[in-house]
């Protein structure tokens, strides 16, 4: 059994976290690669120490002094390692970023050494080998992840340690400099690393046990979900539930490795398993529940659309021209609705519209705005009658008026579009319904 395990900030944030987190890796010797992320915050209004190395980054583009901003981030880093009573120092890498930043300042540098310094004080205290990624995990000219390159180097520095920290977040771009994944990079490092060593398991802990049926801060107490698979998890992550990276599966994905995300602070739950596929009947109708608000649709209206060749085609060239994605596209015979993030589209919807006019003559055009999308997801719909049926009488008995329905032929999820000022409403009323109720 071989198992990598990823931490969260919050799950390294000081010195009591640490020791629960070494206390978990120690109870279980197949946990022999571990991923760290930098200190996160400590208490209600703290700062994450990335967010601070993001600061020092911007006092050296503007010229100014940053030797207190690094001493402030050195002292976080001090605390952890002598609440750990490590004999330790990181004086000699501090004084390599400070000079790193006044000479070549990039962001993205800045950014990876959280990870890169709480790497090395996890490798210190668990007496574990250090892997710098910038070693190991690669970029392409474009910005993205060399599969090929990454996993050869890597399998291969791994297949000679036993045991290792490899920090998250980054790796080598291809100009040669440090290049980050996005926020929330670190799952996909530990996603990365489980796909190169062939692990059993990888294990994603954070500050919550597994994922929820529905957020939180609108659902009271929502109930948690024990598995997911890939792809409902894609959908969910997708539609704003940001337990997990979204791009965190593909590494593990080909390769039949399941996730299982894990609470380091209730390290007995056995929180959520996320795989390709299961037998298990999901406890609910549903899996799952998300949504987020910004959105407007495009409503175009013509005559026997339907039978003109490449209309289609034509109204999303709009789009594509202005460099704005789609998010939907319902349609009927003689209707199409483009539904698009109204940030993206607002500075350049008179061009859209008159191009789509230019391109395919339509009868009208309507925009509408405050638009708010939410995602019902569950592979268990599947095989059950009445699904947009129960939702829609949930949301007609919470005086909630359904503006776009949009489901796809997989049947694994449905697509709601509400009044922004009904959003809050309408997951809680789906959310009664397919879980409270069970109806």
């Amino acid at each position: 059994m071989k198992k990598v395990v990823k931490f969260g900030g919050s799950s390294l944030a000081d010195a009591k976290q640490f020791e629960k987190v070494g206390r978990i890796i120690k109870s279980d010797e197949s946990r022999v690669y571990v991923i760290p992320s930098a200190p996160g915050k400590r208490f209600s209004g703290d700062t994450k120490v990335t967010d601070m190395l993001i600061k020092a980054y911007q006092i050296a583009v503007n010229g100014g002094d940053l030797h207190q901003q690094l001493l402030d981030i050195k002292a976080r880093y001090n605390e952890i390692i002598e609440g750990l009573q490590l004999d330790f120092s990181l004086d000699d890498e501090f004084e390599t970023i400070e000079k790193n930043l006044k000479e070549d300042p990039t962001l993205d540098y800045a950014a990876s050494r959280g990870e890169y310094l709480n790497g090395h004080v996890m490798a210190k205290y668990l007496d574990y080998e250090f892997i710098d990624p910038f070693d190991v995990i690669f970029f392409n000219e474009e910005g993205n992840l060399n599969t090929y390159k990454t996993e050869k180097v890597l399998s291969q520095r791994l297949a000679e340690t036993p045991k290792a920290v490899i920090p998250g977040f980054y790796g080598r771009g291809k100009d040669g400099k440090i290049k980050t994944f996005s926020r929330g990079g670190s799952d996909v490092t530990g996603s990365i690393v489980a796909g190169a060593c062939g692990a059993d398991v990888y294990e994603n802990w954070t500050d919550v046990s597994g994922f929820l049926v529905a957020d939180p801060r609108i659902v009271d107490h929502p109930k948690s979900i024990d598995t997911i698979t890939y792809r409902e998890l894609r959908e969910l992550s997708y539609m704003g539930a940001s337990v997990l990276h979204e791009d965190a599966i593909f590494p593990v994905r080909s390769k039949g490795i399941p996730i299982n995300i894990r609470n380091t602070n209730r390290p007995d739950d056995a929180g959520t398993w996320i795989v390709e596929s299961t037998a298990r009947k999901p406890q609910y109708m549903i899996t799952g529940i998300a949504g987020k608000k910004g959105f407007c649709a495009v409503d175009i209206t013509k005559a026997l659309m339907n039978s003109e060749v490449g209309f289609g085609r034509k109204v999303l060239q709009a789009f594509e021209d202005h460099g704005i994605n789609f998010e939907h596209m319902p349609s009927g015979i003689d209707t199409m609705t483009i539904v698009v993030h109204e940030d993206e589209f607002l500075d350049k919807e008179q061009q859209v519209v008159s191009e789509i006019h230019r391109l395919t003559h339509p009868d009208s055009i309507e925009i509408q705005p405050d638009l708010a999308l939410i995602a019902v997801v569950g592979r268990g719909m599947k095989s059950a009658y009445g699904t947009s049926g129960r939702i829609f009488s949930a949301l007609a008995h919470a005086r909630v008026n359904v503006r776009m329905i949009d489901q796809g032929s997989s049947e694994l999820n449905i697509i709601i579009g509400v009044d922004e000022k009904d959003f809050e409403k309408a997951i809680r009323a789906i959310y009664d319904i397919f879980v409270m109720t069970q109806l």
